[in-house]
């Protein structure tokens, strides 16, 4: 089989998702299943892929749903349950009371609340927690889930605690031959590790300051009244503003500390700087803008899952109480990640699975206090007492927050499986490379020395068919460090490329949408939701690329990592 043909075959499936979701408009339940056959098909027939290899990926897989669809549940339960203890009516009036500006609420909830839980968790977590926040207060469903999956950009490099960093690059690169060239060039691997999280700091720095403005400027445009570009614009010195007062503490904190804090130190020193300026009305837009009431706004933009807040009672709850349980979860989210007691005391319940049905490689675990899911349901079991939630309202609650699950779990069978025979199938009685490393083997033949501005959209694909920044990397580092080794460009900077891209990949993995949309009961809306967000994620690769390529070729940076 030529290259060329692997490509088209391993590209197949992607090709004709996007020709479901975006060209036919068909909901993810009825394309994904048929994306999931074909996959099948492709790695059966044409990359001799065995059966049992094929039914092992896909039961990981399944394994892989549970642990997302756990996570799912616990975000929408604690939203119910705030809902119910009247907690969102006073977190929504506080948000009024720093501005009734919606532009500066997606700013401040999103950019830069999201961001901090980004780092603080990852996996899709900010987007699952920030996107009913907003619907909570206010937002049409469509609108949340499109600003919610735009949180998956700049802070997801360094997103739980560093994990696509310190597991993706580590475990995507060979260490052990590369460690040895380091060493006998009097280096090491930690430091150029160290100088990989510099170069994606720094360039997620530059790209990612004008995300928030990307948010309010998508958000006016087609979910304003007057669906206007410019009054997205009109807030552009205070949506820059917030951009660096992130961007800035987490490339210092990539260059001068590692990999594990800039999403967390930047999103939590951005977010006392901005909360403090929009108080004091600094940079702040001269009108204020709102979106139409929801009786006039188009069906699709309405999820079905309801915040009824004018029958909740919220008088006795003050602002600091209300938000108490999101500060228990970002509190928690950073102790497991950080404290080695705690980590291993949520780790110690664990359920694995290895080499199923034989197939070496192809594991699985679910870790239920560990992920986000579990640490969600704790708070909302602190949340009960310190709320005083009566037992009627949390029947209600949990009710609610199962029967949203019901669509995003069919979905997601389909769906995840499919990913995971595309990772496997490198194993395979033709001897070829696993269906993504094939794409990508292609691409960079093909263009060669201009290869460099395609090397963040290469990570973006892994992302996008991979639904994570990490499973990326793991994937396609070591390819990315082969190509700049061929053509001669500094092998730290390529991988930071892809780990770059990898990031902004997360903005249209489809796994993450229906993940996303879940949480608000908008299934069935993804490909409405790609439409948008490929917007951002083409501006995020390409800056990122053109960045890279003036580094490699312009300023000649071949650092002596590189090897």
């Amino acid at each position: 089989m030529t290259p060329g043909l692997q490509a088209l075959l391993a590209f197949a499936p992607i090709l004709v998702t996007a020709i479901l979701l975006l060209g036919f408009r068909l909901p993810a339940r009825t394309a994904m299943p048929a994306v999931y056959a074909l996959t099948a098909g492709i790695a059966i027939f044409a990359w001799e892929v065995s059966f049992n290899r094929v039914l092992a990926s896909s039961l990981q897989g399944l394994v892989i749903t549970i642990s997302v669809l756990w996570i799912i549940f616990g975000a929408i339960l604690l939203l119910n349950t705030l809902k119910h203890s009247g907690a969102i009516t006073k977190i929504k009036a506080g948000f009024v009371g720093i501005t009734p500006d919606q532009r500066i609420q997606a700013i401040i909830v999103a950019w830069l609340f999201g961001s901090f839980i980004e780092g603080a968790s990852g996996f899709g977590t900010p987007a699952a927690i920030a996107a009913p926040l907003m619907v909570a207060i206010g937002f049409p469903a469509l609108a949340a889930v499109m600003i919610g999956m735009m949180i998956q950009s700049t802070p997801v490099s360094f997103g739980a605690v560093g994990t696509p960093i310190l597991i993706g690059v580590n475990r995507g690169l060979d260490t052990e031959a590369l460690g040895a060239q380091l060493v006998s060039n009097g280096s090491s691997w930690d430091s150029f590790l160290q100088l990989i999280t510099s170069e994606v700091a720094i360039i997620h720095a530059v790209v990612g300051t004008l995300i928030p403005l990307f948010m309010v400027v998508m958000m006016t445009r087609f979910f304003g009244r007057n669906k206007s570009w410019s009054e997205g614009l009109q807030v552009a010195p205070f949506a820059i503003f917030a951009g660096l007062a992130f961007t800035v503490p987490y490339a210092f904190t990539g260059v001068f500390l590692g990999p594990e804090f800039p999403s967390l130190l930047g999103g939590l020193v951005g977010l006392a700087i901005v909360t403090t300026a929009a108080k004091a009305g600094f940079l702040m837009p001269k009108n204020t803008w709102q979106f139409a009431s929801p009786d006039k706004w188009p069906v699709e933009w309405a999820g079905k899952l309801e915040i009824k807040l004018d029958k909740v009672d919220a008088k006795d709850m003050s602002l600091v109480k209300a938000w108490v349980p999101y500060v228990l979860v970002a509190l928690l989210l950073v102790l497991s990640r950080t404290n080695d007691t705690i980590k291993a005391l949520s780790k110690s319940i664990s359920l694995g699975f290895s080499n199923i049905l034989g197939e070496a490689g192809i594991g699985a675990s679910i870790q239920p206090m560990y992920l986000p899911g579990g640490i969600l349901v704790l708070v909302v079991l602190a949340t009960i007492l310190i709320h005083r939630v009566s037992l009627k309202n949390m029947v209600e609650a949990v009710g609610e927050s199962s029967r949203t699950l019901l669509g995003a779990g069919f979905v997601l069978m389909f769906t995840i499986p499919m990913v995971r025979i595309l990772i496997n199938s490198g194993v395979n009685a033709a001897d070829l490379s696993s269906m993504p490393v094939a794409m990508a083997r292609y691409v960079a033949d093909t263009f060669g020395g201009m290869y460099t501005v395609f090397a963040p959209a290469i990570g973006a694909l892994g992302a996008f068919i991979a639904g994570s920044n990490t499973v990326s990397n793991m994937m396609l580092s070591q390819f990315q460090f082969g190509v700049a080794e061929a053509l001669g460009f500094s092998g730290a900077l390529m991988v930071a490329m892809q780990a770059v891209g990898a990031a902004a990949g997360n903005m249209i993995a489809i796994h993450n949408v229906v993940a996303a949309s879940a949480t608000v009961g908008l299934l069935g809306r993804e490909g409405a939701t790609l439409r948008m967000t490929i917007i951002p994620t083409l501006y995020y690769v390409l800056f990122a690329g053109v960045l890279g390529t003036i580094a490699l070729t312009v300023f000649g940076i071949t650092d002596p990592l590189s090897l």
